[in-house]
């Protein structure tokens, strides 16, 4: 995201106005543009680590769907307390989800 602002794209543009406006954060459909720009520039097979994302069950099965197009595979997820529960139980499914357990509250 700071990328794409530092460089004055027409994405960084974009999410630095509406980081002014808000001042929390990018609605899910401008997260989804970042991302998906990162994502598809990136080189195949390079390992990276997304703090914050997917942070809905639609951006996990939407990002699921970007790896399997690449031919990739998800080695890991971990849980943070910023995740919703939707994307916790969704890849606690596929096994994916690793971390510290959750303590219901």
């Amino acid at each position: 995201m700071q990328q794409e602002i530092s460089r004055r794209t027409p994405l960084g543009q974009k999410a630095a106005s509406a980081l002014e406006r808000s001042g929390s954060g990018l609605s899910a459909d401008l997260t989804l543009a970042v991302l998906r720009k990162w994502f598809w520039a990136r080189k195949p097979d390079a390992g990276f680590l997304l703090e914050g994302f997917p942070a809905t069950l639609l951006q996990a099965k939407v990002f699921d769907e970007w790896v399997e197009a690449r031919g990739e595979t998800l080695t890991a997820v971990l849980d943070s307390a910023s995740a919703s529960a939707d994307v916790v139980t969704h890849y606690r499914t596929q096994g994916l989800l690793t971390g510290a357990a959750r303590i219901a509250a």
